[in-house]
């Protein structure tokens, strides 16, 4: 299998076979991420009233989109290395992930200059994925005690010594952020981690070694294809809405 997305890293590519289920689950996760971003896309051609995205259901559907895609992120990269770290095939995916991150933050500067993504949901899975490194080795409920904590700071009210730009990946700062996608390591890096420790759990009583060598119906694997190419997606699926929004409401007058 040589089809692998750099988002989801090596989880597909074990011995043990594909992995469908989680591929389904990235799919879905892709389908919110779009739905909501038709919300967000209406409103900004004024076609919703302002605060829609932001507000009520739709917020609540962002939030959990943006947790969705960590958690699977958290759930690949024990699958992928928590064996042992496969250095080669890490690095590779990780390069392709933060070159995009770069792509997003370079084409965001020149459109929306004022609230441009300098820490986006793909900037948020490179950092996690290399801090995850550290954590494969920690027992289930350190990892867990970790995004409890994480969790716990991102209450906190922000600390003034965070507030220079270079530190406000950390998202522990007391200034107000503009950003039309910000997703810093507290409490980003929470959902990650439960993604971690579930992985390991599953790992621990067979899921995966069964949901692998279970026969994968033909509906499934066909649901999970938008999930084994998660990366260009997200990468075009904006254009190609704004494009399709504008050019309606062009027609529409």
């Amino acid at each position: 299998m040589t089809n692998a997305d750099p988002i989801q890293t090596d989880a597909a590519l074990r011995p043990r076979g594909r992995l469908y289920a989680l591929d389904v689950a990235r799919s879905a996760a892709l389908l919110a991420m779009a739905i909501y971003h038709f919300v967000y896309d209406l409103e900004l051609f004024g076609h919703l009233a302002p605060f829609t995205a932001s507000t009520g259901g739709w917020r609540i559907l962002a939030l959990a989109t943006a947790g969705s895609f960590l958690a699977l992120a958290g759930m690949s990269l024990w699958l992928a290395h928590g064996a042992g770290i496969q250095w080669r095939g890490f690095l590779w995916r990780f390069g392709k992930i933060a070159a995009a991150a770069a792509l997003i933050t370079g084409a965001t500067l020149v459109a929306v200059p004022d609230a441009f993504i300098f820490f986006g949901i793909l900037h948020a899975i490179a950092l996690s994925s290399l801090i995850g490194l550290a954590c494969l080795r920690l027992p289930d409920w350190a990892v867990i005690a970790l995004a409890v904590a994480l969790f716990w700071l991102a209450t906190q009210p922000g600390l003034a010594a965070f507030d220079a730009p270079v530190l406000w990946w950390t998202g522990l700062q007391a200034v107000p952020i503009r950003s039309v996608d910000y997703v810093p390591l507290v409490p980003w890096f929470a959902p990650f981690l439960l993604g971690l420790a579930t992985a390991k759990l599953g790992d621990r009583i067979g899921l995966w070694d069964r949901l692998a060598r279970a026969p994968a119906p033909r509906w499934l694997v066909r649901a999970g294809v938008p999930g084994r190419h998660s990366l260009i997606i997200y990468l075009v699926h904006q254009p190609v809405l704004i494009a399709l929004i504008w050019g309606v409401s062009l027609m529409l007058g």
